[in-house]
């Protein structure tokens, strides 16, 4: 059962009701907008990946549920490209009004800025507001492969390093660091094929253009799996999961590699108004408790307990400490 916070959308509206009728014109950071009659314009909502994926899915579910709590239409827009970062930067380039955001995917989005290139934002330009969903990862096999699980995969790896090849939804994701640990730390070497999203490294499974995907475990992953199209290996979470048949990293012999779940959730440029962060933050809540929001994402991958924009910003610092060192190196 997940928690219920006890800070209601109502009772932030009074709150900002309250605060225009004392005039407190200097509460909150600069940034544009009037939070006391947030929203009342449209807000942009960007997705960093490929349509029908597992974020473009947390977004628009999001987004519909939104509308109907704010009354006010929020539009999606497919920004993908450099793993993600594409899609922040048209975000970014939006004022701190609480009318551009973007749903985020951690570690992507946090790992970016570590990679020394200029990808046009830093971790300090964006305040994480809540997370929707968190999906583990799954280490999938075609029907046809060679290789009929966990060890027989792995140690071929170890046989023959590098010469495996695992799409990944990107350089700098949870699969994609994961997978260089394990060859750092593990000594198990696989080369990695960075995609976009789900629906290419789909496609590349099936045409046998890699060995295997190493791919967040999202509604259409579990739909092939059952299909028979996928055959899983393995999983990124420390234990067992009860929708997919097969055991985790850390039973097959990398017992630290269990940092792979991808969290999606909302994020606004820096400087937004605290009490409008406030607000999205509970409208994501509210959505969280209800019965059909909860059906579209998938119960699976609704966490138990909500993450909100505290919780949220420890995870990116987090990820931030785990992953830097390998992407510093």
């Amino acid at each position: 059962m997940r928690s219920t916070r006890t800070t209601a959308p109502a009772l932030t509206a009074a709150t900002l009701l309250l605060l225009a009728a004392c005039g407190d014109d200097e509460g909150g950071s600069s940034g544009g907008g009037d939070a006391a009659s947030y929203p009342d314009d449209d807000i942009t909502l960007y997705v960093p990946y490929a349509p029908a994926g597992p974020t473009d899915l947390a977004a628009r579910t999001i987004a519909s549920c939104m509308e109907d709590e704010f009354g006010q239409t929020v539009i999606v827009e497919n920004r993908e490209g450099a793993s993600g970062s594409i899609g922040m930067q048209a975000m970014l380039a939006g004022d701190p009004d609480g009318y551009t955001l973007s749903l985020i995917a951690v570690p992507a989005t946090a790992t970016n800025p570590l990679q020394g290139d200029d990808v046009g934002y830093t971790n300090d330009d964006y305040v994480p507001i809540a997370a929707v969903t968190q999906i583990p990862s799954a280490l999938v096999v075609g029907p046809d492969s060679e290789y009929a699980d966990a060890e027989a995969f792995f140690e071929a790896a170890r046989e023959n390093p590098g010469d495996l090849n695992v799409g990944v939804p990107g350089t700098t994701t949870s699969q994609a660091m994961e997978l260089k640990r394990m060859a750092e730390e593990y000594d198990t070497e696989l080369t990695l094929v960075p995609f976009t999203g789900n629906a290419e490294m789909t496609t590349a499974l099936a045409g046998g253009n890699v060995d295997a995907i190493f791919i967040n475990s999202s509604q259409d992953v579990l739909e092939n799996i059952d299909a028979g199209k996928f055959v899983p290996l393995a999983v990124s979470t420390p234990e067992p999961v009860d929708y997919i048949d097969a055991p985790p990293l850390a039973e097959v012999g990398f017992p630290e590699l269990t940092n792979s779940v991808s969290v999606f959730g909302l994020a606004a440029p820096a400087e937004t108004p605290d009490e409008i962060v406030g607000t999205l933050e509970d409208t994501v809540s509210t959505c969280l408790e209800k019965p059909d929001v909860v059906e579209q994402l998938g119960e699976q991958y609704v966490p138990d307990e909500f993450i909100g924009t505290d919780a949220f910003r420890e995870r990116i610092d987090e990820i931030v400490d785990v992953y830097g060192p390998i992407l510093g190196d």
